[in-house]
């Protein structure tokens, strides 16, 4: 190899560079990070990088939205003459601070509200473009990105149940369905009500796994005395059982965990670092009886990290894998690393440490998502 062959081709090998592939870092614009962070994970997202690639080559127009963006940087991205360096996202953060005046400034901002923000964003800049096509109103993209679910898993929510539309990549990708079980223990009579998730929000425990906390995610819940569910059947309000359970695994399973708290002694969010693992392969048993796909086997394929002590200070990395090996990529510098180290990121045994290296959103891929 050439004096100029950087440390990552080194690391990688001539021999083992995957052809076609490019790794290439993200410069921070101030506090961009969280940005950063998120768009590395989907860009190895193999499905959502070809979407979006496709969505390039078919829209030659020049109204610029954020997808459009989106698609501009990772086509760059994928066509770079170079297999590794760095790229400046500019004309991507320039509109998004355009689309809202929340990540308008240089403050820290929240990868997950960050992701929470884009998948619901791209979806209706869809859904609008695909309206305006059959000569419909095509109403413009919601600009704050609001999502429409109530429910305790869907902060990414997909569309309103009352307009059912024909699903978008989006959806493909990313929508999976809850069921919300209700039994009522007068007369035994079972409800189930279905909502969609974009991804799943699970609360963490100390020294615990991934399995563990969707298990607790769908833990029976007693609702009873101010709490009481009115039951159709009885007529009444009564004492019933309920729980949420996976109805439709996603391709793409995103599970945020839930890493900042509010304490009210504080008045403020502080940071969760409890140690909680996270595995390569993950297979859900909190599925319903009526699953669709309910042995589906996924491999871990990214997870946006967030090192520091709380939640408006600190800094998001993101590792990924890619053609069988680990890439940490921390803003415009990419590194190698060994499959072992993940385990640094599961979060610390002991509240007396304070700071801390802690995944935050995993991604994991269904091994039967075609690419």
């Amino acid at each position: 190899m050439g004096a100029n062959i950087s440390q990552l081709e080194r690391d990688i090998g001539a021999d083992q560079f995957p052809p076609n592939e490019h790794y290439f870092g993200l410069v921070n614009f101030g506090n961009t990070c969280y940005s950063n962070s998120v768009l590395q994970a989907l860009y190895f997202c193999r499905p959502f990088r070809e979407k979006v690639l496709e969505y390039k080559a078919k829209n030659k127009r020049t109204k610029e939205t954020l997808l459009s963006c989106l698609a501009d940087l990772f086509y760059s991205i994928a066509t770079q003459k170079k297999k590794v360096g760095s790229i400046a996202p500019k004309k991507f953060i320039a509109r998004l601070r355009k689309e809202k005046e929340e990540f308008d400034n240089y403050m820290q901002q929240d990868a997950h509200e960050f992701l929470n923000f884009l998948i619901n964003h791209i979806n209706e800049i869809i859904l609008a473009e695909r309206n305006q096509t059959k000569g419909g109103s095509g109403t413009s993209a919601n600009k704050n990105g609001t999502c429409t679910g109530t429910g305790p898993g869907n902060s990414l929510n997909g569309d309103n149940a009352q307009q059912p539309q024909e699903p978008t990549w989006v959806h493909e990708i990313f929508q999976g369905i809850l069921t919300s079980e209700t039994r009522c223990l007068n007369c035994e009579t079972v409800s189930s009500k279905d909502e969609n998730f974009f991804d799943l929000q699970v609360d963490v425990d100390q020294n615990t796994s991934i399995t563990h906390c969707l298990r607790c995610f769908s833990n029976t819940e007693t609702l009873c005395s101010d709490n009481k569910f009115k039951c159709d059947n009885c007529c009444s309000y009564q004492e019933a059982q309920k729980r949420m359970r996976v109805k439709k695994l996603p391709m793409i399973l995103a599970l945020h965990l839930k890493r900042f708290k509010y304490m009210e002694q504080y008045n403020r969010h502080i940071k969760v670092s409890h140690r909680v693992v996270f595995p390569l392969e993950l297979r859900l048993f909190n599925t319903s009886d009526d699953a669709v796909n309910p042995d589906r086997l996924y491999d871990l394929m990214a997870v946006v990290i967030h090192c520091g002590s709380g939640p408006n200070r600190g800094h998001y990395i993101s590792i990924v894998k890619s053609h069988g090996f680990w890439l940490l990529f921390d803003d415009d510098m990419v590194d190698k690393i060994e499959a072992s180290t993940i385990e640094d990121f599961y979060g610390l045994t002991s509240d007396i440490q304070k700071s801390s290296e802690t995944g935050y959103i995993l991604f994991y891929q269904s091994r039967d998502a075609t690419t």
